[in-house]
């Protein structure tokens, strides 16, 4: 990126913490209704969603980070768009697209360790806010995805 480049991220909560994605990696937004649910599921993985004439699982950003999980109102399905294909994530609340400069987002430090740290791909403070920016094809391992992509495969096919 060159200096004065912008980024622009849609903001979301997950417990008391708030995260980012770049807004080119989201796909749409939906209010939150019960996934379809996978028999033998991993536990972060709250089913499967029609998206179009797709079948797209959804992972409870919630549960993969170790946080509670209530369902609210402001619960939404954030579909973003990953190398292969999509999946959708729950999160507590979305709350803005901010447009920054670049040089505002910070890499993390290496001492980040904790809550997402595998997930963090750089840290924005504003004031008295600190997001985490997530890097989306590290939310889910490659064998992570392989086991997501049969599953969907198998429910598309039912």
């Amino acid at each position: 990126m060159n200096v004065g480049d912008e980024v622009q991220l849609v903001t979301f909560r997950i417990g008391d913490h708030e995260f980012a994605f770049s807004v080119f990696q989201v796909e749409r937004i939906l209010r939150y209704a019960a996934p379809n649910p996978v028999p033998q599921a991993p536990d972060y993985l709250e089913g499967t969603i029609r998206y179009g004439d797709e079948v797209v699982p959804v992972v409870d950003l919630r549960k993969r980070f170790e946080t509670e999980a209530p369902i609210g109102d402001e619960t939404r399905v954030v579909v973003i768009a990953l190398e292969g294909g999509r999946i959708g994530v729950v999160v507590d609340a979305v709350l803005e697209v901010l447009k920054v400069s670049a040089e505002d987002v910070a890499p993390p430090p290496s001492m980040v360790q904790g809550l997402a740290a595998e997930f963090i791909s750089g840290i924005l403070t504003r004031g008295d806010r600190t997001l985490l920016v997530l890097a989306v094809p590290k939310l889910l391992s490659s064998e992570e995805r392989i086991a997501l992509d049969a599953l969907t495969a198998e429910i598309a096919h039912e």
